[in-house]
Parts: C-alpha cells; structure tokens; sequence
C-alpha cells in the first residue's frame, strides 16, 4: 500500500492509502464516496506542478502510485471536475477543424467526418494534425512560429515552412514517454504570443525546465485540437474504453445497487402520506413527480405565508433569500476573474455554469455561464411584488421565488440564455 494525498479546491488535503494498482478512476471513486458527492464521471486527479505552472487530467486508467512517483516533491495531486474529458467523442466536430487533419494514406485525403474519430482509434490508420505553433526556443525569451505535424510517431517541425518532405521534418517529441499539460502560468512568465499555451513533458523529468517542450497555439480552438489529438494518438481505443466503462457500469447495475452517495442521503425515502398511513413509494417515476408536486406546494405555502405575514424568522419568504448558498452551484462573493478561471479548469463545455454574488449590486446576483467556449456573465435581479422579493434574469418577464427555483428552470429552458443549465461548476471541500 502506499500513500496518496490529494488536495482540493479550497486548499484541504486528505490523505489516502491506495494499492500500487489502483486507477485515477478508482481514487476517484474513493473521494467521491469518502465526501458525499454526487458520482457523475466527471471528477478527475489533476497533476499539478506549481512551480513550473503546468497541470494535466490523468487519464482514468492510469495508475496513481506510478504517476506520483515521477512527480517532484513541490508537485500534487488536485481533486476536481473536469465536464470537458469526453467531450470530444460527444461533438468530434468541434474539437477537429477539418484544415488541421489530413491522412497519410494514398487516398486523396478525404475521410468523411463521420469516420474522423475511427481513424484516430485504428491503430493501422494515420491521422495527422497539421498547422502553425510558436515554440519557445531552448534557453532564451523568444519564440519561434513553426509549421508542425503531429502523428502517431511524435511531433514535428518542418525545417523548411510547410513541407512534409522527410529530410525537413525534425522530431521535437515522441508521444509515448511524453504527457501533455496546459501551462496555467500565463503568458508574461515566459514572454508568449498568446494565451494558448501548453507544452509536452518526458514523463521522467522531474523537475528540469530544459526538457520541457513549450508550445503556443493562435487560439483556444486549435490548442485544443492539438491537445486532445496528443490523447488520442497516445491512448487510443483506452480512451474509448473508459468514456464507455461507466456507461457500462450503469447498464449492469441493478435498480436496487444505486451508486452509494451518503449516509443520511441513503436513509431517506420517498414516502405519500396522501392516505391515512404513510407508503412508501417504489417507483422512482412516481417518487421523482410527488418531489415535484411537493416542492410546488412548498413554493405556494411561502407565498401565502407571505401574505399573512407570519412572524416566525424563518418563514418560506426569508428563506427564499438564503436558500441557494446550500447549493454545490453557488459560491458566494467571489470575483469574476475568480469564476473564469474556475470554469476553464473544469473544461468550458455548453452549460458549464455557476451562480455569485454580484460585485456592483450588494443586492442581485449574476449567472456565469458557459457557452462555445465563451464565458459569459448575466445578472439576476430582484424585483418586488405585492410585498414579495422575485428574482429574474430577463427585467421581471419571467420571475422566481429563490435561486433554486431560477436554475431548475433554466436547466429544462433555455429562456434569453444561449443554451440550457447542464454542468454545475462545483468546488468540494474534502
């Protein structure tokens, strides 16, 4: 057994002690179970070295214990969700402009769309990623613009502007001892064109700078490209294997082995006391629309409660007002810079979203959300009725008795927003 100590967001660390064959996936798995938090697949262990401002997603079937032991002492584990790990087999056409791919087969090229993420998985066939990245040159501040091509036998760099002759292609790196990270430094350290950095590591070095690769995209769109190709090139079909491996999971579980989240939460049951005595409800259906119907009726009890003016501190209207700071969403006074940066380390996929107190307004809030890769912020409202406090994102067209009410809306709506609410960005204390 060895030990492992991961840190969260908020800066707790928990130690645990793991066989030298356990996954990323199962240490995972572990965390979750040992914090109460919702499985939902999208969690990962984040190798993070501080120092050199690099961080990487292990992959779920890499082994804890062997990645650690490559690791130097000022570097560690970070427990956090990253919703973006898959996305690629979800909207490959998002994730691969058709300029950056071409084939080496004899073929004049063309591959349809649909066979794109086909050919990355069959190891007989070879994709190739192509295009423009700045490099950093070795010892010095500058860069140089390249026109580099990524197979499945390494990266290279063409001596001689975009030929792909072999006697003008350099290997600058060899995927199989190498891993690729995101460089969360930020451009002026080390003196980037862009924002887009990210640079390929020997899974050895340690700790020597001189053996780091520093690359830098044009935009966020091919950086990405070129990173998820890297995996792809790399993994292949394990990677497939384990975007399917809970999926599989789900199909195999019995209704009655639902994953254990914790113990008060399992002590719970829905139960219809519409009767004389209470029954316990089976069917999840039925249970999911009498917690429905429940919370609509909590809803009306608070409005009329306030009308009547009842005098207990904390009435349904009171309630309204402090109710979301429950919710694993909202996280209170923070900045925006603060929410940008924690929305793109949890992979900037359509509806990633999060809820904040307002900076300029002590008494609204504002709805960060994330959309094609963009972050955008929309403030929420409050506005007065008949004595009652709603709450609105669209100049009171549609209100809300509270937060929680304004988000389950909009995660079956999409209302004035750019697309649904789908992935809390969650920040869990270990």
């Amino acid at each position: 057994m060895e030990i492992v100590k991961v840190w969260s967001e908020d800066g707790a660390g928990k130690v645990v002690e793991i066989p030298a064959d356990m996954t990323a996936r199962d240490v995972c798995q572990l965390l979750v179970y040992k914090s109460h938090c919702l499985d939902d697949n999208a969690w990962t262990l984040v190798e993070h070295h501080p120092i050199q401002g690099l961080e990487r997603c292990l992959e779920d079937h890499e082994l804890v214990v062997q990645v650690q032991a490559s690791m130097s002492s000022d570097s560690k584990f970070l427990f956090r969700k990253n919703y973006a790990k898959y996305e690629f087999f979800r909207n490959p056409l998002n994730f691969f402009p058709e300029q950056m791919v071409t084939w080496c087969q004899e073929s004049d090229g063309s591959i349809p769309q649909s066979q794109l993420l086909q050919n990355f998985l069959n190891s007989s066939s070879c994709p190739e990623i192509q295009g423009y990245l700045y490099m950093k040159e070795p010892g010095r501040k500058s860069w140089k613009k390249l026109y580099m091509f990524l197979r499945r036998s390494g990266l290279y760099y063409s001596t001689k502007g975009t030929s792909k002759e072999p006697r003008h292609l350099q290997l600058l790196s060899d995927l199989e001892d190498s891993n690729i990270f995101t460089i969360i430094t930020g451009r002026k350290l080390h003196n980037a064109p862009t924002d887009f950095q990210f640079c390929i590591k020997p899974s050895k070095a340690r700790s020597d700078c001189k053996e780091l690769k520093m690359l830098c995209a044009e935009d966020e769109q091919s950086r990405t490209c070129w990173m998820t190709a890297f995996r792809l090139l790399k993994f292949g079909i394990v990677l497939y294997q384990n975007y399917n491996a809970p999926q599989q999971r789900k199909v195999n579980l019995s209704p009655l082995s639902a994953p254990v989240r914790s113990v008060s939460e399992n002590s719970l049951v829905a139960m219809d006391f519409s009767g004389r005595t209470g029954r316990i409800i089976d069917n999840p259906v039925e249970a999911q629309s009498a917690a429905v119907e429940e919370g609509q009726t909590w809803r009306k009890r608070g409005q009329r409660m306030n009308v009547l003016g009842s005098p207990s501190p904390l009435h349904p209207s009171s309630l309204s007002t402090v109710i979301h700071r429950t919710q694993v969403w909202f996280h209170g006074r923070i900045m925006r810079e603060e929410a940008h940066k924690m929305m793109i380390q949890q992979g900037q996929v359509d509806g990633l979203f999060l809820l904040r107190d307002s900076q300029s307004n002590p008494k609204a809030f504002v709805l960060t959300l994330c959309h094609h890769q963009k972050i955008k912020h929309f403030q929420i409202l409050p506005c007065e009725e008949d004595g009652q406090v709603f709450f609105s994102l669209d100049e009171a067209a549609t209100k809300f008795t509270d937060l929680i009410h304004l988000v389950e809306f909009y995660q079956l709506n999409r209302g004035v927003l750019p697309c649904k609410l789908k992935h809390p960005c969650t920040a869990v204390a270990l």
